[in-house]
C-alpha cells in the first residue's frame, strides 16, 4: 500500500499517453504547450466550470507563457450534438491550433468530440464507434488535444472516445477515431480540492463502476483487468475520506489516480451499468455518475452470481473479509450509504414509463455489448423499473 507521502510525489508517466501528475503542475501548462509549438489553444469546458478559479488560473499560465487563448464553455453536462458543431466553429474561427479540455467528464468529451471535426468537413456521426474509422486527410490532422480533469470520476483523459447526445435520436453514441489521443493527461489533485461532497460522491462512485464494470467484462486481458483492480483498491480506501475530507489532499490524488487508471481499464468495454445511464442522462440530462452510482447494485445482483472468482479478486482489494457474492453486493450498497447516494431513480426525476423505450435504447448502446451476461429487452426493462422503483 502507497505512503501518503508517495501518493502526493509528482510522477511522469508514459503509459498509455504522456501523463504529468502532481499537485500544483497546472502551472506546467505554458511550458508544455511551447514546447509542442503551440500557440493559440482553445481551452474548452462545461457551463459549470465557466466561472472557477482553475479556468482564470489556465488562461493566466498561458499568458504567462506569451500564448493567447480563448474559451468555449457551451457543453452541457450530457454534451449534444450542437453543442460541438458550436465548438467546432468557435475553433476555425478563432484560429486555434489546440484544444485543452479542463473540467469533467462533459468537458473531456466536449472537447474530444470538438477535436474530430474541428479540421474537416466530416460529419460527427461518422466517428460513431461501430462505423469503420473515418478517412482523415493527412495534411489537415486532428489538433493536439491536451487533457485536464477537475473531478476524480470520468477517467477520460487518457483515451479518445466521447459520448455525445444525438438530439434528433435522444440517444448517446460513443464517438471516436484511433488516431485521435490526448498528447498530455495533466493531473493536478489540486483542482480537485474542495469539489462538493455530493460531486465528489457522484463522480467518484464514476470511478469506481468504471472498474467494476471493466474488470467484470469476458476476455483475456490482463492489462485492463489489472488496472482495473488497482484503481478499484485505490477508489475504495479514498473514496469516503474525499467526501468527508475535501480538503484531504492526499485522498484527491488517490482518487485522481485511481479514476485515471478505472478510465485506462475500460478500453476493454463496460456494461448494463452504462447502457441503461447512458440512455436515462439523453433523455433526462441526468448527471452521469449520480445515474451510474443508483444503478450499480441492480446491475450487480444481474450479473454478479457465477462470477464467484472475479468478485472473490475484487473483495479483496477492496479488503472485504467475506468475499461472497451475496456480502460484495451488500459491502457496495453500504458504500453508496454511506456518500449518500440516493435510493432509486425516481428520486432524481426518472418516471417509471420510460422503462420500455430506454430498454430498448440501452441494448444498442456499446457498452451492453460487452456486458458478462447477456439481456433480453424484457429483462432489460426489468432492470430499469427496479433502479426507477427502488435500486437498494
Amino acid at each position: 500500500m502507497m505512503t501518503d507521502t508517495e501518493i502526493l510525489k509528482p510522477q511522469d508517466w508514459t503509459f498509455p499517453i504522456p501523463i504529468a501528475y502532481g499537485a500544483g503542475r497546472l502551472s506546467e501548462i505554458g511550458q508544455r504547450c511551447t514546447a509542442m509549438g503551440l500557440s493559440k489553444p482553445l481551452i474548452v469546458t462545461d457551463k459549470g466550470s465557466r466561472d472557477l478559479p482553475f479556468i482564470s488560473q489556465l488562461h493566466d499560465f498561458l499568458a504567462e507563457a506569451g500564448l493567447s487563448s480563448d474559451i468555449f464553455s457551451d457543453i452541457s453536462p450530457n454534451p449534444r450534438d450542437d453543442e460541438i458543431g458550436a465548438g467546432r466553429e468557435a475553433f476555425r474561427s478563432g484560429g486555434h491550433d489546440a484544444i485543452i479540455a479542463i473540467g469533467g467528464g462533459s468537458a473531456m468529451d466536449g472537447g474530444k468530440a470538438i477535436c474530430l471535426t474541428a479540421r474537416n468537413d466530416i460529419d460527427l456521426w461518422a466517428f460513431e464507434w461501430e462505423k469503420p474509422p473515418a478517412d482523415i486527410d493527412s495534411d489537415q490532422p486532428f489538433p493536439t488535444l491536451i487533457t485536464i480533469p477537475t473531478t476524480a470520476g470520468t477517467g477520460a483523459e487518457t483515451e479518445s472516445t466521447a459520448m455525445v447526445t444525438h438530439t434528433g435520436k435522444s440517444m448517446k453514441f460513443c464517438i471516436c477515431h484511433p488516431d485521435l489521443k490526448p498528447s498530455l493527461a495533466l493531473l493536478d489533485p489540486d483542482l480537485t480540492v474542495g469539489l462538493p461532497a455530493n460531486l465528489s460522491a457522484w463522480t467518484g462512485v464514476d470511478a469506481m463502476v468504471h472498474a467494476i464494470e471493466a474488470y467484470c467484462v469476458p476476455g483475456f486481458h490482463p492489462l485492463c483487468d489489472g488496472l482495473a483492480l488497482e484503481g478499484l483498491a485505490l477508489v475504495s480506501r479514498w473514496l469516503p475520506i474525499a467526501v468527508r475530507e475535501p480538503e484531504n489532499l492526499v485522498a484527491r490524488g488517490g482518487m485522481l489516480v485511481g479514476s485515471c487508471l478505472a478510465g485506462i481499464a475500460f478500453q476493454k468495454g463496460l456494461g448494463h451499468v452504462h447502457a441503461i445511464s447512458h440512455m436515462i442522462g439523453a433523455e433526462y440530462n441526468t448527471q452521469h455518475g449520480l445515474t451510474n452510482a443508483i444503478i450499480l447494485p441492480v446491475v450487480l445482483r444481474f450479473n454478479l452470481p457465477g462470477m464467484e472468482s472475479k468478485v472473490k479478486r475484487m473483495a479483496d482489494v477492496m479488503d472485504f473479509k467475506d468475499v461472497s457474492v451475496e456480502n460484495f453486493i451488500a459491502e457496495i450498497e453500504r458504500m453508496l450509504d454511506d456518500v449518500n447516494i440516493p435510493r432509486s431513480l425516481s428520486d432524481i426525476g426518472v418516471p417509471a414509463d420510460c422503462a420500455q423505450r430506454i430498454a430498448e435504447k440501452a441494448l444498442l448502446d456499446s457498452a451492453a455489448g460487452t456486458n458478462p451476461r447477456t439481456a433480453s429487452v424484457a429483462e432489460m426493462r426489468d432492470l430499469i423499473e427496479t433502479a426507477i422503483a427502488k435500486a437498494r
